[in-house]
This record gives structure tokens, C-alpha cells and sequence, in this order.
């Protein structure tokens, strides 16, 4: 990584989806576009807003907590393909360090995932039981960065199938203390039958979001809730619902009729005015560095390119209440040969990858 000097982005600034500006500097970090004195290192191209990851997990692999080589190997991976803001949804590793590197993306947490008793992923979640969520959701509260993260159905051994895992007394609650404490609530969530109990009791997001239907996409609309839905996640459902076909078998069905179906739930929650927001669930059993092929399933759904690039750069940024490309915000961008709002797939191939303000590699 270089160090600070002053940097000049000339050609295509893409200061938001129609503020299109010839040329930025960044000094001492941070953005301006008042020309300064002296000399400085030119980088030419289109510029971006560092993009967002809004569902990631560094310092999680597919077994559980990971140390701090790996972590920084996953958030490496994550920077080098643009990804320099990531919504961390949950992870049970102490990442904190992370925000001392000035070479690494910026994480907003949502402390560690929230669960049903052997009902999640073993050693992601703490595992609790309904009595014990208020309690939970404030510790979760005040250790993340203004969000926490819920599991809210999983599979349930007993029916053998995708279940909810909160009575709704419990989820209202809890969504009602992480409010009073000053954090969003978002929550994990595959099939249909929890999501309405979830919007109604005030949840803020809801992640994967397969199963919405034509009954609850007007109410995702109406009170606001956004969608985040980890599309290139979605695509491992064929081959889960593979693996549990002999002992699971209502399961798998459902998996995959979820699965026929995503690029229709998704269009439909769109085309309702549902908040679409870009997310990948790398760091469980998925690669991190995914956030271009993501935006691609989104534009596969049919929702339009720069609308899905929004959903990346600066519509992700303003949900996450995170500076773009403003005077004074912090030089976290991505620069590409071509103009990105014109081909999302340009977002495979960064030219350059700028971290408050110092040029990577």
C-alpha cells in the first residue's frame, strides 16, 4: 500500500447515478474537489464509490469462528475485488483490529448471530431459547456497530422441514429493545411462514428473503423492509437439498421450489418498491470476493443495471447511513476501464482500488 499523498481521479466521477464529475483529489484521506497545490499521483477511469457487501461474515468459515490470518485473508479478498464497506451479519470472531488497518474495508457488525437451540449452523449462533431473546438482542445491541442479526427459521427436525424459530411476543419484544438501544434488526430467513410476524413486530431487513409471496411482498413495501437477497448463496440450494433428500425430504422439496422461483421473488419484491440491497453470505461456506457476480444475479432477476448498481454503491451506502463520494468523506473507491452503469460485469474487473485515499497494489 502507498502512502498518503495526494491522488487525483480524473475522467467519469460517478458521484451518484446522474452527478457525473470530470475529477476528485483526495488529501490526507478524504475527498475534495477543490483542486490543491503541489503535485500529485493521477489515477484515470470511471470512479465508484468503494462498493457494499451488506451480508458478510469475516472471521466465520464453514465450521465456525476463524483466527486472525484468516480474517484478514477475507477481508483482503473482499478489498481487492471492491468490496470496501462490508455489513458483517453476523460473526463470532472479535474482528475490532480490523478497523486500525487503514489498507482494509470498513466493517459495520451485527455481533454474532442470535439462534434458536440447535437450530442454526453449529458454532455460528449463540443458541438460546425464547425467554432469553430481549436479553440477547440488547448484548447484541451494544456490542455490533447498529444492526443485529437473528436467525428466523431454520430447519425444524420435528416437522422435517423449514420452521420459524420465535413466537411473535418474543420477536416484538426484542425488535422493540434493539430500537430502544439505537440498532437496526435483521434476520435470517429461507421459507415463508416468519416473515409476516417479523415485518409486523418492526424488523428492519430481511436476509435471503426466498419466501416471500404475493401476500407479504405489499407488506415488505409498505413498512419499508429491505430485502438482501445473497443470490449467489441461493444458487448452493440444489445441492443442499441434494445432501438432505434420504432424512429430510419436506425440506428439500422446499429448498427447491425456493430455488425455481428466486429470480421471480426477487423482481416481484423490486417491482413493489422493496428496498433491493446487495449481499453475498461469503465467509460461511462461500468464497469471499463475490460482490460483482452478486449485482449480476441481480440484473439476471430483471432488475434494471443502474438500479442494481445502486444497490452496491450509492443507494447500499446511504441505507447503511455511510458516506459515497461527498466533499470531506473518506477516499474509499473503485475505479474501472469502462463506464459501469452501462455493463454491471465491468464491476469483475477493477482497475484501480483506492482505500482512504492510498492506491492498492
Amino acid at each position: 500500500m502507498s502512502d498518503h499523498v495526494v491522488l487525483h481521479v480524473k475522467g467519469r466521477v460517478l458521484v451518484g447515478p446522474e452527478d457525473v464529475r470530470d475529477e476528485l483529489w483526495a488529501v490526507d484521506g478524504r475527498i475534495t474537489y477543490t483542486r490543491p497545490s503541489g503535485d500529485a499521483l493521477t489515477v484515470e477511469g470511471w470512479a465508484l464509490p468503494g462498493l457494499v457487501d451488506a451480508h458478510c461474515h469475516v472471521g466465520l468459515d464453514q465450521h465456525g469462528p476463524v483466527d486472525d490470518v484468516t480474517s484478514e485473508k477475507q477481508a483482503l479478498t473482499d478489498r481487492d475485488a471492491g468490496t470496501l464497506l462490508i455489513r458483517d451479519a453476523g460473526s463470532p470472531s472479535d474482528t475490532r483490529w480490523i478497523d486500525e488497518r487503514e489498507d482494509l474495508p470498513k466493517i459495520i457488525r451485527a455481533g454474532r448471530h442470535i439462534a434458536r437451540t440447535r437450530r442454526y449452523i453449529r458454532n455460528y449462533a449463540h443458541e438460546i431459547e425464547p425467554p432469553e431473546l430481549v436479553a440477547y438482542v440488547a448484548q447484541e445491541a451494544r456490542r455490533g456497530d447498529g444492526w443485529v442479526k437473528l436467525v428466523g427459521d431454520w430447519l425444524d427436525r420435528d416437522t422435517g422441514d423449514l420452521g420459524a424459530c420465535w413466537p411473535r411476543a418474543e420477536v416484538e419484544a426484542a425488535i422493540a429493545e434493539a430500537h430502544r438501544l439505537g440498532a437496526r434488526v435483521t434476520a435470517h430467513c429461507f421459507a415463508e411462514d416468519s416473515l409476516r410476524d417479523l415485518v409486523e413486530a418492526g424488523i428492519d431487513c430481511i436476509e435471503h428473503a426466498t419466501g416471500l409471496t404475493e401476500e407479504t411482498i405489499p407488506l415488505f413495501a409498505e413498512r419499508g423492509v429491505a430485502i438482501v437477497p445473497t443470490l449467489v448463496n441461493i444458487a448452493t440450494f440444489p445441492r443442499l437439498a441434494e445432501g438432505g433428500e434420504k432424512k429430510f425430504p419436506r425440506w428439500s422439496a422446499h429448498m427447491r421450489r425456493l430455488y425455481e422461483r428466486r429470480y421471480d421473488t426477487v423482481r416481484s419484491a423490486y417491482d413493489a418498491g422493496v428496498p433491493v440491497f446487495v449481499g453475498t453470505d461469503a465467509g460461511g461456506s462461500l468464497a469471499h470476493g463475490l460482490v460483482a457476480a452478486e449485482v449480476e444475479e441481480l440484473v439476471k432477476a430483471g432488475i434494471p443495471q443502474l438500479e442494481a448498481l445502486s444497490a452496491t454503491a450509492w443507494g447500499a451506502r446511504a441505507w447503511l447511513g455511510r458516506p459515497s463520494l461527498e466533499e470531506g468523506a473518506p477516499a474509499d473507491l473503485v475505479v474501472y476501464e469502462q463506464d459501469p452503469r452501462a455493463d454491471v460485469r465491468v464491476l469483475a474487473a477493477p482497475r484501480r482500488v483506492i482505500v482512504n485515499g492510498c492506491v492498492i497494489g
